[in-house]
């Protein structure tokens, strides 16, 4: 396995992080997954406006975007695979044993791991901690994650494999590392950016495929809902038969399977929509 790191391609045994780089001592960092499919990388253009984005966010320099796009070409070239994670990792870089950063600029990693795709449907669960809508890192991708790993572990001790949050006001917010969108009288919704979800990649372009409205929507939805699925980089569009105890037997319904197949057909004819 080869992976870029601060300039050029190294062997995964070589590869090594400062053990003072901000992004491992106080999660000072943000982070991409790509979907690459025969290696090539899907809607990269889109996932490098939201690094940036992000960065800037964190107070992070912008990033090289050229290098970046470098550093996906020859991780995917040095590792072909059929369907593959590609994920870009950007840091403070080495500093301080505090919140304080350093001064010997920022950290990137590119690495690819091979996936397969998803099942069509799957079980999802609520948890009972919060979403802060009003955070500073809101909207962001971080590699700040530890609440998104409690979360996980309580959904695969449930037989799930993905928990949804609600925000501070009580509105459905967002999945660990997903997006949630809801059929109500054949109508798709999906949560506002307001609502403290992040702005995900196959939200935004099956919102715009499907004709999906944002829109303030209740946690407890959820129980109501006709059909509910997630959309993720490596999701793509994935039907939900289970929340909570609740389960949705016909799963994908009519109007899921048709935004999965909107997805599907439209992704494969533009790799950077």
């Amino acid at each position: 396995m080869k992976i870029w790191l601060d300039g050029a391609l190294r062997d995964s045994e070589s590869a090594r992080v400062s053990v003072f780089d901000h992004g491992l001592t106080v999660g000072d960092g943000i982070f991409e997954t790509v979907k690459a499919v025969d290696g090539r990388p899907f809607a990269l253009t889109r996932h490098l406006d939201r690094l940036t984005l992000s960065a800037r966010g964190l107070g992070l320099p912008d990033p090289d975007l050229d290098e970046v796009r470098r550093a996906c070409a020859a991780v995917l070239e040095a590792n072909p695979v059929p369907l593959g994670r590609l994920r870009l990792t950007y840091t403070g870089g080495h500093g301080p044993l505090g919140s304080d950063r350093g001064d010997k600029g920022p950290t990137l990693v590119v690495a690819l791991g091979e996936t397969t795709r998803r099942p069509d449907t799957t079980a999802v669960v609520t948890v009972p901690w919060t979403r802060n809508e009003r955070g500073a890192l809101t909207g962001l991708k971080t590699t700040s994650y530890a609440e998104n790993v409690v979360a996980l572990a309580r959904a695969h001790e449930h037989g799930a494999t993905e928990a949804l949050f609600g925000n501070t006001v009580g509105q459905l917010c967002e999945g660990t590392g997903s997006n949630v969108f809801v059929v109500l009288g054949g109508e798709i919704h999906t949560p506002p950016l307001h609502s403290g979800c992040l702005a995900g990649i196959t939200r935004h372009l099956v919102a715009e495929w499907t004709g999906a409205k944002e829109t303030d929507l209740p946690l407890d939805v959820l129980r109501e809902a006709d059909e509910i699925f997630l959309t993720s980089t490596l999701r793509d569009v994935q039907a939900v038969h289970r929340v909570d105890d609740r389960e949705l037997s016909a799963a994908p319904g009519p109007v899921t399977a048709k935004a999965m197949r909107i997805f599907d057909e439209r992704s494969a004819a533009d790799i950077d929509p």
